[in-house]
Parts: C-alpha cells; structure tokens; sequence
C-alpha cells in the first residue's frame, strides 16, 4: 500500500482510499495497480462486512490525476449516498487497466483487432485478485455480494465475466459495452445460454454515441429479455440523453448505477 500524496502529483481522493502497486498475476504478462475505496467507518476490527464492486479502467474511477481526462468520481458518489442513506456502505476496488494491453486483456475473442484474452483477466480477477481482496478486507464474499463493472471495452468485459462467473459475481454494471467487438460475438454469448442466471445487471447507452452504439445495446438487452431478464426488476435499461463515449458521461449515470445495484435495504 502506497500514499497518494507522495508522487507530487495533485490527486482528487474522498475518503479512505488504500492503493495496491505492482499488483502480480501468473496469468497475465503485465501488473497492475489496483485501489480500494472503503466505506465510512470501515473498522478492521470491527465484525461488520461489506459488499465489493471491482471496476475495470481502475485509475479513471477515482482520481483525476490518473485518468484519462476526467474521472468517474466513483469516491465522491459512493461517500454521499453511503452518509445519505441511499446505498448499502460497500467497498469499490479499482482494477488499473495495463495501456497498450487493454485491448487484448477486455476482450474475448481474437479479431482484426487483436485480443482475445479475457479469460485470462477473468482468472486473475477470479482466482488471485478477489481472494487478495477478500484477505486484506472485510468483504462479503458471496456472489450476491459482488459486482463488478465497466464501460466500453470494460462494459464488454463485465458482460462476458459475468455470463462465465455467475458463482463470483451477481451484479453486473454494464456501461455503453462494445457490443460491436467480433461481428457482436457476445449476443452469441447470451443467445447460447441455457436460462437465465442469477445476475442483477444495469445496461446502458448515452444517445450521442451514435445510432449503432444504441442499436446494439437494445440487441443486448433484448437477447437478455429473452433470456428471462425483466426490465425494471433485475435488469435496468437507460439510454442517457445527451450522453457521450467518455469518462464525464459515466460520472453523471454512476450515481444511478450504485443506486440500483446496492440499494439500502
């Protein structure tokens, strides 16, 4: 765990904010950075356990000094609605992405493109850094309990993790996804499933993306649908007016997105 404070860079942190370098896994070439938000009054003494949303792109979700431009102010939602009462206090873990290797590390399949390493990612999330978290924290650790999330490229990975590792993850924040990637392999991926899985997903779209980004987020949600999904009960379905293809677009809708998937109950 490094301060934040110590690069001389000015970072834009609310509350406690723990940060993990040099994160290592033995199935994917590069590591990576990954940070925690913890709710407030997190205790590591106390007997209180918390629920976990893992975002990919981790170091736009927090900070502005590490993002690409802007930051989603995942910290800043999460710390206000946590005091309102809004949402159940929960922990939020960051996932840096690797830069040049994002491409090949979201996506599932192998295309003009390149990728097609997700299930590497998915291991590492599954089988190294989840454990890692639920050591170092005070985690529920159960599927019901964990989320997981991201937009683009990352909101296509959450959607093929989540169809693979429905016994690690039961929410899913699925962010103007990359239906596009391999001809939309991942209608495919939905379409092959036997029924329904137990998974609570948010799934959207911001209206100035463009006609194909919307046309393809209705295909996901209607291959859902059909599924067994349900509109307005285990799955939420925006199309953000006015929202765009970047990090100041998912700031203004995550509040939403906490909203839904960790409700105070």
């Amino acid at each position: 765990m490094s301060d934040p404070s110590d690069s001389g860079i000015e970072h834009t942190l609310t509350g406690d904010v723990r940060i993990h370098e040099g994160f290592h896994s033995r199935y994917l070439e590069h590591d990576r950075t990954i940070v925690a938000y913890l709710p407030p009054g997190y205790d590591a003494q106390s007997a209180e356990r918390y629920p976990v949303l893992y975002l990919h792109d981790g170091q736009n979700v927090f900070d502005r000094a590490t993002s690409i431009g802007e930051e989603w102010q995942v910290d800043e939602e999460a710390q206000m609605l946590i005091l309102a009462g809004e949402i159940e206090p929960l922990i939020v873990v960051g996932i840096y992405n690797t830069g040049v290797h994002r491409i090949d590390e979201y996506t599932p399949t192998a295309s003009a493109h390149g990728g097609g390493h997700a299930a590497e990612y998915g291991r590492m999330l599954v089988e190294e850094l989840k454990p890692f978290i639920d050591a170092t924290y005070l985690t529920l650790p159960s599927a019901a309990t964990t989320a997981i999330g991201g937009s683009s490229l990352g909101g296509l990975l959450t959607m093929y993790l989540g169809l693979h590792y429905p016994t690690a993850f039961g929410r899913l924040a699925v962010l103007s996804p990359s239906v596009w990637w391999d001809d939309r392999e991942i209608l495919s991926e939905v379409e092959a499933l036997p029924g329904k899985l137990p998974l609570r997903i948010w799934l959207d779209a911001g209206t100035a993306e463009g006609e194909l980004v919307i046309a393809d987020a209705r295909a996901l949600r209607d291959a859902l649908v059909a599924k067994g999904w349900t509109v307005g009960d285990d799955m939420a379905y925006l199309e953000a007016p006015g929202g765009e293809h970047n990090e100041r677009s998912w700031a203004s809708r995550i509040g939403s997105v906490l909203k839904y998937l960790f409700p105070r109950t």
